[in-house]
């Protein structure tokens, strides 16, 4: 491997022509510079400079490496500079976060994007376990969940919360346990955890979502909805999920006796120190949530 130190030297006494002036400029002395050329060319096994006393040109090998080191030289001169750049709004951002938190806030994430087209968002949709797993498999440089993360590597921040909203078609005007009974359920990946923290917290008969007659299923947060809203039963749904459908009038959310909401934490691996764009992305999810 080519000795950076020397190169630097070599180039530079091409750029100046002057032994001299290129001690001057890399404060060694004129000997040292000579040394270092030597050096230089004894690792290469070749000439690289043709002397001619205290003039000298460059030998075939010589224009090859100044050439092609120059360009090193340069890149490794703003290397330090790079490596320390910070910008709040350039570079990647990897999100993960449950459905519900990414139909709120990826909209204006995309808005921030616009605004900043260097800033580069990587959104992906995933339950809160791959949620906390893609943080400290370092798959992930932000995440949101709506439960505390169990794995020694990730920490998190309680910094909102979500109500859970009782969604029914829009004729249902009340949402009786007999209603509910027979509409039927519409079951998705948290169904039985949301159907369990709200509806057991305002009626007295509820065991289990299993009570009801499963009308349907769907693991896209987007279309979960779409059954209710033709009739086909009722679901319970985080609220942001709820606000994100595009046909609202054909559905109903139901405020009960006992709301209900779900804790939303902000994860990242733990010690993990966050670049300046991640704190710009999380400062805008902030003021979402």
């Amino acid at each position: 491997m080519i000795n950076t130190t020397w190169l630097r030297s070599f180039c530079t006494l091409v750029e100046t022509g002057h032994f001299t002036r290129t001690a001057e400029r890399l404060h060694m002395t004129q000997s040292g510079v000579s040394q270092h050329v030597r050096k230089l060319e004894d690792q290469l096994g070749v000439a690289l400079l043709l002397r001619e006393g205290k003039q000298f040109s460059l030998t075939d090998a010589g224009e090859r490496l100044f050439a092609e080191g120059r360009t090193l030289i340069q890149a490794l001169s703003s290397l330090d500079q790079r490596i320390a750049e910070d910008p709040p709004y350039k570079g990647l951002v990897r999100l993960t976060s449950p459905g519900s938190i990414g139909l709120k806030l990826y909209p204006h994430l995309l808005e921030l994007q616009s605004k900043h087209p260097e800033l580069s968002i990587d959104y992906r949709f995933a339950p809160n376990t791959d949620v906390e797993n893609a943080i400290a498999d370092y798959k992930s440089d932000i995440g949101f969940m709506t439960s505390a993360p169990t794995l020694e590597k990730v920490s998190c921040q309680a910094i909102a919360h979500e109500p859970l909203l009782l969604v029914t078609p829009a004729n249902v005007s009340e949402p009786s346990w007999d209603a509910l009974t027979q509409l039927g359920f519409i079951d998705h990946p948290d169904g039985a955890h949301h159907a369990n923290m709200l509806l057991s917290a305002n009626f007295p008969q509820f065991q289990h979502s299993n009570l009801f007659k499963r009308n349907g299923f769907s693991n896209q947060i987007g279309l979960i909805l779409e059954p209710v809203s033709m009739g086909l039963g009722f679901t319970v749904l985080p609220a942001h999920a709820v606000e994100a459908f595009n046909r609202p009038q054909t559905i109903k959310s139901h405020q009960l006796t006992k709301p209900v909401s779900e804790t939303l934490y902000l994860v990242v691996r733990r010690e993990q120190s966050l670049q300046s764009r991640m704190h710009t992305v999380i400062a805008e999810a902030r003021k979402w949530l």
